[in-house]
């Protein structure tokens, strides 16, 4: 299935201690319990994938998932806070109050590329093969997201070449990249947000399938995509993210009139990256608190220079619910904030005060902020009302 699989290393490399800078204190400790237990049990257990990568980079992970040669009903046997789902490949959750550890019993794949492309529209079909941690290791999709963490040793065990490529600052598939993105479209876009949001360098092969397969990107599940597209906001790479996506040819498939405005917008130097480059330093300032932007503020965000240029927000909006089937409040909220454009644009004295009391007032005002700073214009109008919103104690 996999092009490299004939040259691939017939051991791992592992890394012992000494070598690499992962700490079990930086590792969440309902994960150390999962794999402690497992170990325990005389199970193999491994911390994997986004998690090894970034504590590796001296991040800190949002989720701590783990890969185990324990079968699920034995994963759900060893934990009374356990809980099985998926059809095609089983998943245990281990649930610690509102946290969930995904435990995963390492997988095979053996598909042939036929049926790659047959079932590409319904995402990666997954077999109920169980493997060993290498067939597991060549299943993922990226050399950084392939690395292994040890509990028994504390050693990180690399069977793609994940450990150089993070010292090199370069996202590259495992496989055949052609494959792997018939395989599953979305991956795609995963290069692209990984690329964004870590600052590495898609690699040559990876980077030129993604230019000869943009558009199978159309046979993905809709969900799927439009779940990824919003997941090239947080962290505040999104103007890069999202230049990326336009240079390689996505964005024009998924939102064609977007694209199209940008080209006539002059390209990268848009009004579109303008205004994303303001609304990355909000996520980060919102990072910073332990917040997150409403998804409709990025969406609004995303199409404000098409609705600036002289659209109507309804049917600029549109592009997205049309093509990308956003939720329905995330449309008209989107719209919400669009509108508000025009009321917020004359002080309250001289305007209706009662928008104050909406309750998405706060996220029109921040909304409006990001594009005025993106246009270089006063904030003045804007510090008015949100005096007033102050006042009438809110």
């Amino acid at each position: 299935m996999f092009g490299i699989l004939r040259k691939r290393q017939l051991k791992p490399v592992v890394y012992k201690r000494p070598d690499h800078c992962i700490s079990r204190k930086n590792i969440d400790p309902d994960a150390l319990k999962v794999l402690y237990r497992l170990s325990t049990l005389g199970y193999t257990a491994y911390l994997v994938g986004g998690g090894v990568r970034d504590l590796l980079l001296g991040r800190k992970p949002k989720d701590f998932d783990v890969g185990t040669s324990a079968k699920p009903p034995e994963v759900r046997k060893a934990f009374r806070n356990c809980f099985l789902i998926g059809r095609r490949f089983r998943l245990a959750h281990v649930r610690f109050g509102d946290k969930v550890i995904e435990t995963a019993t390492f997988r095979k794949n053996s598909q042939t590329v036929g049926e790659i492309i047959e079932h590409a529209a319904e995402g990666p079909q997954e077999d109920n093969e169980f493997g060993t941690p290498e067939t597991d290791a060549f299943r993922r999709d990226f050399t950084v997201n392939g690395l292994f963490y040890n509990i028994e040793d504390f050693s990180v065990i690399d069977w793609v070449g994940g450990m150089k490529d993070l010292k090199k600052g370069i996202i590259r598939a495992i496989g055949d990249p052609d494959v792997r993105f018939q395989e599953d479209p979305v991956r795609m876009m995963r290069a692209i947000k990984f690329s964004a949001r870590l600052g590495f360098k898609i690699e040559r092969r990876t980077a030129a399938a993604i230019k000869r397969r943009h558009a199978c990107i159309l046979s993905a599940a809709v969900p799927r995509v439009c779940e990824e597209v919003f997941r090239l906001f947080p962290y505040g790479h999104s103007r890069e993210a999202f230049g990326m996506m336009y240079s390689y040819g996505l964005l024009g498939d998924l939102l064609p009139e977007l694209s199209a405005f940008i080209d006539k917008d002059g390209g990268l130097k848009s009004k579109v990256f303008s205004c994303l480059s303001v609304l990355d330093g909000y996520e980060k300032m919102m990072a910073e608190k332990g917040l997150e932007v409403p998804n409709a503020v990025r969406a609004a965000v995303l199409m404000a220079a098409m609705y600036r240029a002289g659209g109507a927000a309804r049917s600029v909006m549109q592009t997205m619910l049309s093509r990308l089937k956003i939720p329905k409040a995330v449309y008209f909220s989107a719209v919400l904030f669009m509108e508000s454009t025009r009321r917020l644009s004359v002080p309250p004295s001289r305007g209706r005060q009662s928008f104050v009391h909406n309750r998405q007032f706060l996220d029109a005002l921040d909304f409006n902020r990001i594009v005025l700073r993106s246009e270089g214009k006063s904030e003045d109008v804007l510090n008015e009302w949100s005096d007033l919103y102050e006042a009438k104690g809110k």
